[in-house]
């Protein structure tokens, strides 16, 4: 009897994940077809605005349902006419940053140290990598690290604040969700964006050549002064949607969620 009442009950719950990952599958992929920021280097292609639910996926459904969510939406939109720019690959700048947040709100802290640092250290020694930009007038002047936000990402992932801001995000009724919601995502997408230039450099300039090498230097250039500005306009409306549907769960008492 014990047996049977385990079976129906992994049944259901396996039920229930594959519902919810059906649905939100649908979701990513309705707007994984929405454009927002171009992507430099790259003709006709655009960012889409499931890079602002990446995230809250992470948060709400795990490091199982969200990432998978991801991919499955990803695929179904590269089957609906969505350009593959990575040869099928596009989901994992998304799947890594869902999977990343999730595996911080489950408390598997230094698996997220340790994957990042990975990303950190790939980006870095890739030989199609411009490390320092001269950011002076006229070709001259000081130079700066083009990874210098990814830096600090991965500095707020070290320090207390990242494990902090998990609990903030759970106790939805104070405000320090916000705070907690911004470092999340801060760090969450920064994994991503790391993922995306390794995909970046790695499929279009060393696999497909589509790129070529000499043109990698003036691309990076480009984007130093570019991905500052939409990756904080991605956190600041992730953190927004996050914080309204956190609330909005914990309201209506929906405990599905591990956090809520």
């Amino acid at each position: 009897m014990i047996e049977k009442g385990e079976d129906l009950v992994s049944e259901r719950f396996n039920s229930k994940k594959m519902a919810l990952i059906s649905v939100f599958s649908v979701i990513y992929l309705i707007l994984r077809m929405l454009p927002t920021f171009p992507m430099v280097g790259v003709g006709g292609a655009f960012f889409s605005i499931s890079d602002v639910i990446a995230p809250i996926y992470g948060i709400l459904l795990g490091p199982i349902t969200g990432p998978m969510s991801i991919a499955i939406g990803t695929f179904l939109a590269i089957g609906l006419g969505k350009p593959a720019v990575f040869l099928g690959l596009d989901f994992l700048p998304a799947f890594m940053n869902a999977l990343s947040l999730g595996l911080l709100i489950r408390k598997k802290w230094l698996f997220v140290v340790i994957l990042n640092f990975i990303l950190l250290i790939i980006f870095s020694i890739h030989p199609y990598t411009l490390l320092f930009v001269n950011i002076g007038i006229g070709g001259t002047g000081y130079v700066m690290p083009f990874a210098w936000m990814h830096m600090i990402a991965f500095l707020l992932l070290l320090s207390p604040l990242s494990k902090k801001a998990v609990i903030w995000i759970s106790k939805s009724s104070t405000k320090m969700v916000w705070v907690g919601s911004i470092i999340l995502f801060f760090i969450g997408t920064f994994m991503q964006h790391l993922t995306g230039n390794i995909l970046f450099e790695s499929i279009l300039g060393m696999f497909l050549r589509t790129i070529p090498f000499e043109a990698f230097p003036s691309i990076w250039t480009t984007i130093f002064w570019l991905y500052p500005i939409e990756r904080t306009i991605l956190i600041i409306i992730s953190s927004i949607a996050g914080v309204f549907l956190i609330r909005s769960l914990k309201k209506i008492n929906f405990e599905r969620f591990d956090i809520i």
